[in-house]
């Protein structure tokens, strides 16, 4: 019986070595989760059987440490929850592991060659939450877009002299006409740029008047805007954004919506805190940015950013049910239950860190003295089946 006991603990050590050996060889493989074995003891009836194992479970509790790597599709895991892949068989793969890039098709897959999960977008490039599915970065040129509105905020020097209209007529080439002025650039729908320079006069007190050119010209009909502030120093008119109007040679016609709200008058120099157009001119596809919330950007030469999708994140109620693929990689089952789906940074799920991976959770020097010690028991059991051999022979000898 001795020996079968002692078997029992050389098969189950040598199990538990080879968990050990696992860990401290994927000590260094991103996203992975050491797993420890767990034993049982065996009883036939009140008659000792011996030893078994009983699982070897992985550590989902502990997450590795977050390591900066500059690449911008390498996403790293804060807190719960699982990127969700699908691999080439179609089968979808919950993994920690956030070493992702593009394919031949510009997909975001990870290094396996499975597709990263994630919501995608309509035609105007809206976020369809709720349906999950391949991240796919389009390769088009981003097209022009015609500015039609001008965020423009500043504060006007309430301590600048009035300037008599009848004796300096308003002139752009006459600084003494006007108080000061400030350029912005504005884009045509063929994403040509033109400038729209403002010149700003003060005509009495808490009163100013706005002369518009475009590329150095007066539109026509002139453009002229009475400002006025109140004692307090905030705007009081125009309420509303005034319109400029003008052609772009082989483009669509100009209207551009100006709007102040937000100046100040107050006894500081002349400066713009704002100065927003939202048009611009065309560009090509530079790069990939992912947001901590998921949210998946391409990046143009002409500064502007595009919604591509948001990357999606599962839990689970039982982790440790998860069936394992690879020491990075399971696949749900009837233990884990139903995955939880949601954008990171919600709920229980953690958020992400772009630019970075999750190292494995292995603690080297416990794995190292466990090593150690499942030495030293395989060693015990393999001295008792040595002693029961030597019992086994002394009897042999007696009889």
């Amino acid at each position: 019986m001795s020996f079968d006991i002692a078997l029992s603990g050389l098969d189950a050590t040598n199990t538990q070595l080879n968990t050990i050996s696992n860990n401290i060889a994927n000590a260094s493989t991103y996203g992975f989760k050491g797993s420890r074995t767990e034993f049982s003891s065996v009883y036939n009836g009140l008659q000792a059987g011996g030893v078994q194992v009983a699982s070897i479970s992985q550590n989902f509790d502990k997450n590795g440490s977050v390591t900066g790597t500059g690449r911008a599709m390498d996403l790293a895991i804060n807190g719960n929850g699982f990127f969700v892949t699908k691999d080439t068989a179609g089968q979808v793969q919950y993994t920690r592991s956030g070493v992702f890039g593009t394919d031949k098709n510009n997909f975001v897959v990870s290094n396996t060659g499975s597709k990263l999960q994630g919501y995608a977008v309509d035609g105007n490039n809206n976020l369809l939450s709720g349906s999950i599915g391949d991240i796919q970065i389009s390769t088009a040129s981003l097209g022009a877009k015609a500015t039609d509105n001008l965020d423009f905020v500043a504060n006007f020097d309430a301590s600048s002299s009035v300037i008599d209209q009848a004796v300096n007529p308003f002139d752009p080439a006459d600084p003494n006409s006007f108080n000061s002025s400030y350029t912005s650039k504005v884009y045509d729908s063929l994403g040509n740029s033109h400038t729209v320079t403002q010149y700003f006069t003060k005509t009495a007190d808490n009163t100013w008047q706005v002369n518009v050119e475009v590329d150095g010209a007066p539109t026509v009909p002139a453009t002229t805007q009475a400002v006025s502030f109140n004692p307090d120093g905030t705007l009081a008119a125009p309420a509303t954004p005034f319109n400029i109007a003008f052609p772009a040679a082989g483009a669509n016609g100009m209207s551009i919506d100006i709007s102040l709200a937000g100046s100040t008058q107050f006894g500081a120099s002349f400066g713009v805190s704002t100065n927003n157009p939202n048009g611009y001119t065309s560009g090509d596809l530079t790069g990939v940015r992912v947001e901590d919330n998921g949210m998946v950007y391409a990046t143009y030469t002409n500064g502007q950013s595009q919604l591509q999708g948001q990357v999606v994140l599962a839990e689970f109620a039982n982790p440790q049910g998860l069936a394992n693929v690879t020491g990075t990689a399971w696949t749900q089952s009837f233990s884990s239950g139903a995955p939880i789906i949601g954008v990171p940074g919600t709920g229980i799920l953690g958020d992400l860190t772009p630019g970075a991976l999750e190292g494995s959770n292995v603690d080297l020097t416990s794995e190292l003295v466990g090593l150690m010690t499942a030495q030293r028991n395989y060693q015990a059991n393999a001295k008792t089946i040595s002693t029961s051999d030597k019992l086994t022979q002394a009897l042999f000898n007696a009889v």
